[in-house]
This record gives structure tokens, C-alpha cells and sequence, in this order.
């Protein structure tokens, strides 16, 4: 078990394995698992090792899930499902579970479900359709990819890191037991939960991979001691209250300030040349623009909460 991740950053080898798809990704995130067991500091690390945008982001991925999920096993790749046709608000979810005797009928579908083609694990978010009330009861099912009734099938490749696979997911009388439905309520929860679990480790992956970069590529020292000051920053974040509005504010900035940093690495890429990471990083940048909108709506929430109107 290692606990130095910022000086593992500063001090590690700078040459990334290449690794053009999710066969040689995975068992590459196994083995960092292995050694940094808290989720912060394996997504750190997993950005770190990763030779391009794409891998950085899935193994933020999975250590978020690990976070709001800590018994997910660690031999399987395993996905929040939660997008449908009409969103992914409760209102849009139509997926639904159904109590049949002594157990529970999944059916409904998915669609963008995150690394799905290759998942073993799946955390479906599916309304109780017994439930009464203006607002649907979310529940979160923890089922096998491979479970009876469970349909997987690709999605084209995105504009920006194609080489992390989506799916289209369906369910037709998937039956679930009892003990595979986990407590609580499944939007407040898990779902909401998870956006501000997934905000912060997979933007402390992305800061992980562009550390590498920079000392690989030579870039300022001005910029790494930033960079390594707001990884400090997102690792004391992920420890407080993940419902607490103060913690959406202290997202919110730090963020911010991964944004502004950012936007400063345009003129040492430009700087890098004909580097095969040159092109990567123009194609794939446009991820970091990716449910900004849903960013800006939660820390004005928050606000509102702390009686700033």
C-alpha cells in the first residue's frame, strides 16, 4: 500500500505504456489497484500512467465507482447506468423493477452506459413500480453483464476519446433478489452522489496524466507546483460531506482553478511539436467541456442552500 501520491507524480519514470484499447488498459488499472487502494490516489495514479486522455478518464472512472460503491469487486470493469432515451433525471428514468413473488423484475434500457461493452458489473438505476407519489422512487440494482434477460450492444465511438467504448443496454424480466438491491434511495443517494464522487476523481486522473506530461514534455515547474497543490486540494475534498453544499463550493473552485490550468498548457503543446500526444490532446480536450452546464446548476444550488441568493 503506498500513500506518497504526490511524490510518486513528482519522482515516478515519465514513459507511459502505450495502450490503444480497453485490453490493454485494464489489466494495467489492475495492478495500480493492487497497490493504491484509496480511490483519490488510484485515480491519480491511473492518469498518471495513461498515455492518453481517454485511459486517464476510465480509470477515474472506476475508482469513482469504487468510492460510492467500496464492495465492487476488483477483477471487473463496472458501470453506473443511469441515461435513457428522455435523460437522466428521475422523471426520465422509465426503466423499472417489479416485485414477483420472492424476488424482482427488471426491464427498461440504458444508453451511454461507460465502458459497457467490456463491463462485468452493472449499478442499474430503475424506478419501484409499486411506489405512489409525484416523484418516481429510484432504486439501484447490482446485477451480472451476463445475467439472464441482460442485452449489451456497442455504441459508435465518440468525436473525443474513442477509444473508451460505450453501450446500449437492455433488460427484459431480469431477475434481481432482494439482496442485490442496495439501501437508501437510489437518485439522492448514488446517483446524485456520484456526480460529485465522479467530478472529483476523474478530474484528479486528468491532472495525474498532464503531471506526466509536463515533466515529460519539460513544461514550466511554475505549472506542476500548481498542479500538485490542487491534487492536494481534490484529495481533502473527496474527505468531507459529498451532500454538503459547502463541499459543492469548494468543488466548484477547485475546479475552476484545474480549468484555468488547463487553458494554460495550450502554449506548451503547442511548443510539444509533432509529439504523437500533440494530436491525442486536440482531439480528446473537448471531454473537459462535458456536463459543465450540470456543474454550474449544482454550485448554484449550493449557494442557494447556504442562503446566498
Amino acid at each position: 500500500m503506498r500513500d506518497d501520491v504526490i511524490g510518486y507524480l513528482l519522482k515516478a519514470p515519465v514513459a507511459a505504456r502505450e495502450c490503444p484499447e480497453v485490453a490493454a488498459w485494464w489489466p494495467r488499472h489492475r495492478e495500480l489497484a493492487a497497490t493504491w487502494r484509496n480511490p483519490m490516489d488510484r485515480a491519480i495514479v491511473g492518469g498518471f500512467s495513461a498515455d492518453r486522455v481517454g485511459w486517464a478518464f476510465a480509470s477515474g472512472y472506476q475508482a469513482a465507482l469504487h468510492a460510492l460503491f467500496p464492495n465492487a469487486p476488483e477483477d471487473q470493469i463496472a458501470a453506473l447506468c443511469v441515461t435513457e432515451a428522455e435523460g437522466n433525471s428521475p422523471q426520465a428514468i422509465k426503466s423499472t423493477l417489479r416485485r414477483e413473488g420472492d424476488q424482482w423484475r427488471l426491464n427498461g434500457a440504458k444508453r451511454w452506459t461507460t465502458l459497457g461493452p467490456c463491463g462485468g458489473l452493472f449499478f442499474v438505476a430503475a424506478r419501484d413500480a409499486a411506489a405512489c407519489g409525484e416523484r418516481a422512487v429510484i432504486r439501484i440494482a447490482r446485477l451480472a453483464s451476463a445475467a439472464a434477460g441482460v442485452s449489451v450492444t456497442p455504441m459508435p465511438p465518440t468525436r473525443f476519446v474513442p477509444e473508451v467504448p460505450h453501450a446500449q443496454l437492455r433488460f427484459e424480466d431480469v431477475a434481481v433478489g432482494d439482496e442485490a438491491l442496495l439501501p437508501g434511495d437510489g437518485y439522492d443517494d448514488y446517483v446524485k452522489r456520484f456526480r460529485t464522487v465522479e467530478d472529483l476523481h476523474v478530474n484528479a486522473a486528468f491532472l495525474g496524466y498532464l503531471v506526466r506530461e509536463a515533466r515529460r514534455l519539460a513544461w514550466p515547474v511554475a505549472w506542476i507546483e500548481r498542479a500538485a497543490a490542487l491534487l492536494h486540494g481534490l484529495r481533502a475534498i473527496a474527505g468531507e460531506d459529498h451532500s454538503a453544499p459547502a463541499t459543492h463550493i469548494a468543488l466548484a473552485g477547485a475546479l475552476a482553478q484545474g480549468t484555468a490550468l488547463i487553458d494554460e498548457t495550450e502554449t506548451s503543446w503547442a511548443a510539444a511539436g509533432q509529439d504523437p500526444a500533440v494530436a491525442r490532446w486536440r482531439r480528446d480536450s473537448e471531454l473537459f467541456a462535458v456536463a459543465a452546464a450540470a456543474r454550474a446548476q449544482r454550485t448554484v444550488r449550493a449557494w442557494e442552500r447556504l442562503g446566498h441568493v
